[in-house]
């Protein structure tokens, strides 16, 4: 099935797959894509990162109720403040790049919000309004954003396995299908389709390292 019809979220695979506990430190992978975003000239890795991101924050500022040209702005506005900040950002227990991206993205949406908000709104109304987005906007950065990344970062790598190789992953990892099933569509073996969907998560994890926390 193709990436745009899934019928299933890979929300709960993402947490699945990506477990929390146990993660190498960044300093030991010098390939993850966020590493290689700290270091400057990289253009690569940034045209990568723009492509993983820019769905997910789309995605959010329309729960946030930011729409068309608007979310496109508000999208721009948190990639200005990444390239500048970016390179500055360390892991550690208590600021992980989730919580810091969530961050920039709920200040940048906060300064649009108040530079259109209407004058005649009471200033109840608008901390209530503003309220409101900042709970929905929890709700993304908690239950949605693995499942964003994880499933476009997946996209975005289809170019670098053969095509059995990724569909065997896809298959089993966003559309849930099992193993047997997914060896008698593509025509191998089931070993062989667990062994594509290894090789792929690999790579992605590898790619995504200090990330989806």
């Amino acid at each position: 099935m193709p990436p745009g019809q899934n019928k299933r979220s890979p929300l709960k695979c993402a947490y699945g797959l990506f477990p929390t506990t146990n993660r190498r430190p960044m300093d030991r992978t010098p390939v993850s894509l966020l590493v290689r975003l700290q270091k400057p000239g990289d253009q690569e890795a940034w045209s990568k990162f723009v492509s993983l991101a820019t769905p997910m924050l789309l995605g959010w500022a329309r729960s946030a109720g930011v729409n068309g040209e608007d979310a496109a702005d508000l999208v721009q506005d948190v990639f200005a403040v990444l390239v500048r900040k970016l390179p500055e950002f360390r892991y550690d227990r208590d600021k992980t790049f989730r919580g810091w991206l969530r961050a920039v993205t709920l200040n940048k949406w906060r300064e649009r919000f108040r530079r259109t908000t209407p004058a005649s709104l009471e200033a109840g109304e608008e901390l209530l309004a503003e309220a409101a987005v900042a709970d929905a906007a929890e709700t993304f950065w908690q239950a949605e954003y693995r499942g964003y990344l994880v499933s476009r970062a997946l996209e975005v790598m289809r170019e670098q396995f053969e095509p059995a190789t990724w569909q065997a992953c896809w298959r089993q990892v966003v559309d849930d299908c099992p193993a047997k099933q997914v060896a008698e569509e593509l025509g191998i073996s089931v070993a062989s389709v667990y062994a594509a969907k290894s090789r792929v998560l690999r790579r992605l994890r590898r790619e995504l390292d200090g990330m989806l926390e």
